[in-house]
């Protein structure tokens, strides 16, 4: 195993350094930018609008030096994606000494995890801004395409949550960060949640059961403090009973008028019963479709079984986070959870249309397990992202523009349901190759830390067997953790310094400190 984890951390050094000889992609925020352009705004450049009639394809060559292999058309969906478990766990596994697996980075939740500079608006949906900057790639520049929702209201002005946690209480999660931290972060979140919030426990080993059915937290704190003081561990991992059980206490408990939600909290190594995600949503479909119950996915442990959690998360119209400390788990449990309990948009897609007159060809950064069919972006019967206040949604593009184009570049519209009317909203944003800037490098910082992190998410999936083409322009692996420093100094932010020593740390690099 330590003989593998070092071959692979060679491997990771390897991929830095091939970036530099094959191009990178390179991403950042420029001031010329396209924002808030309405859904003609595809119409006024003279071209179709996003989500043409089924069969109504628009093709597109494919260049020799492209890095997609695959036919395309002028057209990029998806859905909507916030999770972020990706990310920290690769931030979890690199301070261990050892390097992420590739097939478990999603270059997406690297992108996303990271604050962004981007308008909201004043109510309910999105903005939507998209921007670019050239690199250094023949006639490839990066584009961004960033969507944002309004700020969190303060907690006395949300609806009120009605909330399902659903323990794993494993014999994998008596390794310490795991079930104690989970306990101790649960009864931090009790005492802040509001006396009109309501909470429920389930836990699940071999068998599942309830522990608490739902109980307003008015007058009856103690009771789940003591519910949550009860939890020890037993033997195997039955996750799928468990969901199932987690769904039936919180349609037994459902609130209308409130947010209501299961919280799963699981290294996600499923052992027992039922392991298959899809199998194991069929069960609870009923409750999910007709009730609006998401989930919300929390993963720990040093091995953590991130494709299911995240394959639930997607599906269950949530979104998945992992913490490894008290720190992150403080910031899950007692900040984002109970701020972004309400939702503002349900089944969010967006659609990028490229001008087939000025692009060549181009490049979704991740979201492998987002894409949506270009014919469904209009079609609110197949799911898109379920997105609370607060949250911004960056979709990264590498594009190669024909030479010596000028004019329209793309526009991206974003569709979602309003979650109370399910009554479905659009909003567009386009771009001029005019305002592309002349480098990544000379932009906002903030466009700059999206770029180190897709460098460093594309570094380390090209460790893997199956990795795909370089992205355009990446700077070597020396240059990207200096640079990821430098931009550590400029935001004086947190994450941005924990991102720059993962960096440092992957590429073999010794701190300036």
């Amino acid at each position: 195993m330590e003989r593998d984890g070092t071959q692979r951390a060679r491997r990771v050094r390897a991929a830095l350094l091939a970036l530099t000889a094959t191009g990178g992609l390179l991403l950042t925020a420029c001031s010329g930018s396209g924002t808030a352009d309405h859904s003609d705004s595809a119409e006024r450049h003279g071209l179709p609008a996003p989500a043409p009639a089924p069969g109504d394809k628009r093709g597109g060559s494919t260049g020799q030096d492209s890095p997609s292999a695959a036919p395309r058309s002028d057209l990029s969906t998806f859905a909507l994606d916030v999770d972020t478990a990706s990310y920290t766990y690769a931030l979890r596994t690199l301070a261990d000494g050892r390097t992420p697996d590739p097939a478990a980075v999603r270059p997406e939740e690297f992108v996303n995890s990271f604050r962004q500079d981007y308008r909201r608006p004043d109510g309910d949906g999105f903005t939507v801004t998209v921007d670019g900057a050239r690199t250094t790639g023949k006639d490839w520049s990066l584009v961004r395409v960033g969507l944002a929702t309004r700020a969190a209201q303060p907690d006395d002005e949300r609806p009120p949550a009605a909330l399902t946690f659903v323990i794993d209480v494993s014999g994998s999660m008596a390794e310490p960060g795991r079930l104690d931290l989970a306990k101790r972060s649960l009864d931090t979140m009790t005492d802040r949640l509001r006396d009109d919030d309501s909470v429920a426990v389930v836990t699940f080993s071999d068998r599942a059961e309830t522990v608490l059915p739902m109980t307003r937290l008015g007058g009856h704190r103690a009771e789940v403090h003591d519910a949550v003081d009860s939890l020890e561990t037993q033997s195997s991992t039955n996750l799928g009973q468990g969901v199932e059980r987690g769904y039936a206490t919180a349609v037994d408990g459902l609130r209308k008028g409130a947010t209501n939600r299961v919280v799963l909290v699981s290294d996600a190594l499923a052992n027992d019963g039922e392991t298959d995600p899809d199998a194991i949503l069929d069960r609870i479909d009923t409750a999910r479709r007709e009730h609006g119950i998401t989930l919300f996915g929390v993963g720990v442990g040093s091995d953590y079984g991130g494709a299911l959690m995240e394959r639930l998360a997607d599906k269950g119209d949530g979104h998945a986070v992992y913490v490894s400390d008290t720190g992150q788990a403080r910031t899950v449990f007692c900040e984002q959870l109970p701020r972004n309990i309400e939702l503002t948009a349900r089944d969010a897609k967006a659609q990028v249309a490229f001008d087939p007159h000025t692009v060549a060809d181009f490049r979704l950064v991740g979201y492998d397990d987002r894409k949506v069919a270009d014919d469904d972006f209009r079609n609110d019967h197949v799911d898109g992202g379920e997105v609370g206040p607060g949250h911004t949604v960056t979709a990264l593009y590498a594009v190669r523009t024909k030479p010596g184009a000028d004019g329209h570049l793309a526009t991206a519209t974003v569709r979602w349901l309003d979650p109370t009317t399910r009554a479905p909203h659009e909003e567009s944003g386009a771009l001029e190759i005019g305002a592309l800037h002349d480098s990544v490098w000379e932009t906002s910082p903030r466009f700059q830390v999206t770029a180190v992190a897709a460098y460093f998410a594309d570094a380390l999936r090209r460790t893997g067997e199956d990795h795909g083409p370089a992205l355009p322009g990446a700077p070597g692996p020396a240059r990207l953790a200096t640079r990821a420093s430098t931009l550590a100094d400029l935001t004086e932010d947190r994450d941005v310094r924990a991102l720059a020593d993962a960096v440092r740390q992957a590429s073999g690099t010794r701190s300036a400190d």
